[in-house]
């Protein structure tokens, strides 16, 4: 596979610069971006989060879920109101290329939290009808594995100190790439 860094990081902010500017879509081709795969783009400003949204199952190709995810991490994720054309230039792009997710197999959550690889995976918690997700890069705020679980539970509408038979967990690494500027 080649390095798809740079094309990655450049289609996803082209993709934010065409929605904002109306400008032209550029063309990158390698056969990879036309593989299934599952992303995210996270976009910071200052070193803070400005949005995030991604894909966890491979479900389109890359170029497709790349464009759409930093379109969507910039416009429509819930917690922040739209990315503003004179925004764009002190954001900053990370893209993280995800692999499948493998379920966790654990007895208690004492068992599921001794499982957890800090700073290498990235965890789905479902419980019930609730979901969500913390990337290995959420291991840099939260580096113990208690403190990431609780948070990812809260972050699925729960009491950090849910657990139950409902509860699901499954793994995935990430290859990620980030801006160096601005």
């Amino acid at each position: 596979m080649t390095d798809l860094g740079t094309p990655l990081l450049a289609l996803a902010r082209n993709a934010i610069e065409n929605r904002l500017n109306a400008s032209h879509l550029f063309a990158v081709d390698a056969p990879e971006l036309h593989k299934n795969a599952a992303t995210f783009v996270t976009l910071t400003q200052n070193g803070q989060l400005r949005g995030c949204i991604g894909s966890l199952q491979a479900y389109r190709p890359l170029l497709d879920d790349i464009r759409e995810n930093a379109c969507n991490a910039a416009f429509r994720d819930p917690r922040f109101i739209p990315l503003s054309a004179e925004e764009l230039p002190i954001t900053r792009v990370e893209v993280s290329l995800l692999t499948p997710a493998e379920a966790l197999q654990f007895s208690s959550e004492a068992d599921a939290l001794a499982q957890l690889r800090p700073d290498i995976d990235g965890i789905i918690f479902s419980a019930g009808n609730r979901r969500s997700t913390f990337l290995p890069q959420v291991w840099e705020q939260l580096p113990k594995p208690a403190d990431f679980m609780a948070h990812l539970k809260q972050k699925a509408g729960l009491p950090a100190s849910y657990w139950g038979s409902d509860v699901k967990l499954e793994r995935y690494t990430v290859k990620k790439w980030k801006e160096t500027i601005p």
